[in-house]
C-alpha cells in the first residue's frame, strides 16, 4: 500500500518547530508533498533539506519567505521537474513534480486571491494558463496524482460557511466552475470526495475567533488524480491530532506497489509536460 501526505505548512520553519519533522519520522508515509514553505535553501537546515531515510526535493520561490513546494520521498524519484512553464508563476514556487515508475506525483500551491483583487486576477490567470497543462497530464499516459492547495472549496459541502462565502474568493462561481471542469471536462478524480462524502471534513481553519474549535473550516487541500490511481484508493484521512500549521494533512492510501530503493535521478527546471 501506497501512502501519501499533503500538507501546507504555512512555513518550513515555523512547522518544524511545531513538531512536523517529528511527525514525519513516525507517519509511515512513503510521499508527503509540502506547500508554502516560504524559505530558501540557504535558510533549511540538513534536518530539514533531507530528513533520515528521506529525499527531498524542492522548489523554492524567487521572493524571500514566500510560497515554494517539496516532496519528500523515501524512494528516490527517477526524475524531477520544477515548474509549470508558466514564467509568472514559477517564479513563485507552486509546482514540482516527481516520478517513480510508471507513477507521477505533484506537489501544487495554487495562488490565492484573498489578499487582494490584483492577486485574485493573478488566481485567475494562472487558472486559465495551467488548463491546459492539466489536460495534457491526463492524457500523458501515466498515472499521475496532484497534491496540494488548490485554495478553492469545490461544493457547498466543501466549506461551513458556505452561504457567506459566495463572493469571497476560494469559493466563487468561477472558481468552483473552473474546478468542477477539472474533474467533469479533464478527466481528473476527487480523491478525498470518492472516499469519503460526509459532511464536516475540512483541511484548512481561519486563525481568527475559535474557528479550528468549532471546526468552522473549508476544504481546499486535495489529492486530484488520474482514474485508474483515484480507482486504487482504498483510506483517507485528515490527520488532526496535532497541529503544524492553519492546514491539516491529508493523507491517502493507493493499492499501489511501494518501492523504496535508490534509482537514478533526473532533474530539469522545465514544467510539467
Amino acid at each position: 500500500m501506497l501512502r501519501v501526505v499533503s500538507l501546507n505548512l504555512n512555513g518550513i520553519r515555523s512547522a518544524s518547530v511545531k513538531g512536523f519533522f517529528d511527525w514525519l519520522a513516525c507517519c509511515d508515509a512513503d510521499i508527503v508533498c509540502v506547500q508554502e514553505l516560504k524559505a530558501q535553501a540557504a535558510d533549511l537546515g540538513s534536518a530539514m533539506l533531507a530528513p533520515p531515510e528521506w529525499h527531498g526535493r524542492f522548489h523554492f520561490a524567487a521572493k524571500k519567505g514566500y510560497s515554494g513546494v517539496a516532496i519528500y520521498s523515501r524512494a528516490r524519484p527517477t526524475r524531477v521537474v520544477e515548474g509549470t512553464g508558466i514564467p509568472e508563476f514559477d517564479r513563485e514556487g507552486r509546482a514540482l513534480r516527481a516520478d517513480f515508475g510508471r507513477l507521477s506525483v505533484v506537489s501544487l500551491y495554487l495562488p490565492s486571491g484573498s489578499s487582494s483583487p490584483e492577486r485574485q486576477q493573478a488566481k485567475f490567470r494562472f487558472m486559465e494558463a495551467f488548463a491546459p497543462r492539466l489536460k495534457e497530464l491526463a492524457r500523458e499516459g501515466r498515472e499521475v496524482l496532484l497534491c496540494g492547495d488548490w485554495n478553492i472549496a469545490h461544493r457547498e459541502i466543501d466549506l461551513r460557511n458556505w452561504r457567506a462565502n459566495r463572493k469571497n474568493s476560494g469559493f466563487l462561481p468561477e472558481e468552483r466552475a473552473w474546478l468542477s471542469r477539472v474533474f467533469d471536462e479533464f478527466g481528473w478524480v476527487d480523491v478525498f470526495r470518492r472516499l469519503d462524502p460526509r459532511p464536516g471534513q475540512y483541511t484548512w481553519w481561519s486563525n481568527r475567533g475559535q474557528a479550528w474549535a468549532k471546526n468552522v473550516g473549508w476544504r481546499i487541500d486535495y489529492h486530484i488524480a488520474t482514474p485508474g490511481l483515484a480507482a486504487r484508493a482504498r483510506r483517507a484521512e485528515i490527520y488532526k491530532e496535532r497541529r503544524f500549521s492553519d492546514h491539516a494533512p491529508l493523507t491517502i492510501d493507493y493499492a499501489w506497489p511501494v518501492r523504496r530503493r535508490a534509482a537514478p535521478l533526473t532533474h530539469r527546471k522545465d514544467d510539467l509536460r
